[in-house]
């Protein structure tokens, strides 16, 4: 194992910001893995953190094969983790709608162009990343639909689900939709949690990234296969909202069937205790994500449910 300073971001008033990474093996530029961009992404730093202890032990037993690298990247965003900030600490912008990155523009442009320099070039790119709205979901595999999408490869993962979803035009800006414009086959991997650790999906997403790469030839691993993931899209997804402000008793949760026009929540008066809303499922399907606030606001999503009709 090296360990190395993949980008150095020099600083006046703090000690530098060293984004350190850990390249196993020789050769090949095989794959990269990158943790944390956003400072409160901690899951995503621990299971790259187990990724690498795990790597270490492989490579001691002579178990990456030959002619192949791998390089891991636990944290980027060290910074605005330090003080636990989502974005950067003194303009709040977002390091992962910065790619591919200019040398010369901002600051997180700085950082991202620093990044994707040292990181271009790989066969494979994999990027634990954290979900856009608060709630539990089932952990998946995501890739963007660019043409440059490899779903036979995202099933190698072993996880319940891949997701194909289409690009909008802020998410030409992230570092999955570059890489995969730069000729890497880039996946993004979502477990339950951001700013805690759930240690059960952390060594499931830890264990389904080591059976990816030796399913793809780069090490040598043995461990449970998985399961056989189910490809989806996330447009075809139902979304459930609350049309009610209250506090929110959840009566499903995630990975559960439900039956269009049942009760899957109820929104109860903070003030008084009487239920303002029952929340129905408005279709048959298994429950992706919910939301996991004790409140909830009117018209904020609460589940989202995969269509029965789509799990074929």
């Amino acid at each position: 194992m090296q360990k190395k300073v993949i980008y150095e971001f020099k600083s006046v008033f703090r000690e530098n910001m060293d984004v350190i990474g850990f390249k196993f093996g020789e050769g090949e530029k095989s794959v990269c893995i990158v943790g944390a961009l956003r400072g409160n992404e901690i899951q995503q730093m621990y299971i790259c953190s187990q990724i690498v202890k795990k790597l270490k032990e492989l490579e001691a037993d002579g178990k990456i094969k030959k002619n192949k690298s791998i390089m891991v990247i636990p944290s980027v965003n060290n910074y605005s983790m330090n003080i636990g900030k989502r974005f950067w600490q003194t303009d709040n912008t977002d390091i992962n709608r910065m790619f591919p990155g200019y040398n010369l523009g901002e600051t997180t442009q700085r950082v991202a162009a620093g990044l994707f320099d040292k990181i271009s070039g790989y066969e494979y790119g994999i990027q634990f990343a954290s979900f856009y709205i608060p709630g539990r979901f089932i952990p998946h595999v995501r890739m963007m639909d660019t043409g440059y999408e490899d779903t036979e490869d995202a099933i190698n993962f072993g996880l319940p689900y891949v997701m194909v979803r289409s690009p909008k035009p802020y998410d030409t800006t992230t570092l999955n939709y570059n890489w995969q414009v730069w000729n890497c086959k880039a996946f993004s991997v979502f477990t339950q949690e951001t700013e805690h650790i759930d240690e059960q999906s952390a060594q499931m997403a830890v264990h389904s990234v080591l059976m990816f790469l030796a399913r793809q030839g780069i090490i040598k691993y043995h461990g449970h296969k998985g399961y056989t993931s189910t490809v989806i899209s996330y447009e075809s997804m139902v979304n459930i909202k609350s049309d009610q402000a209250g506090i929110f008793r959840r009566l499903a949760d995630i990975n559960e069937e439900v039956r269009k026009g049942d009760v899957i929540a109820e929104i109860i008066d903070p003030l008084d205790g009487e239920v303002k809303a029952k929340i129905k499922s408005t279709a048959n399907g298994v429950v992706f994500f919910v939301h996991d606030k004790p409140l909830t606001y009117a018209n904020t999503t609460l589940f989202k449910i995969i269509k029965t009709s789509d799990l074929k």
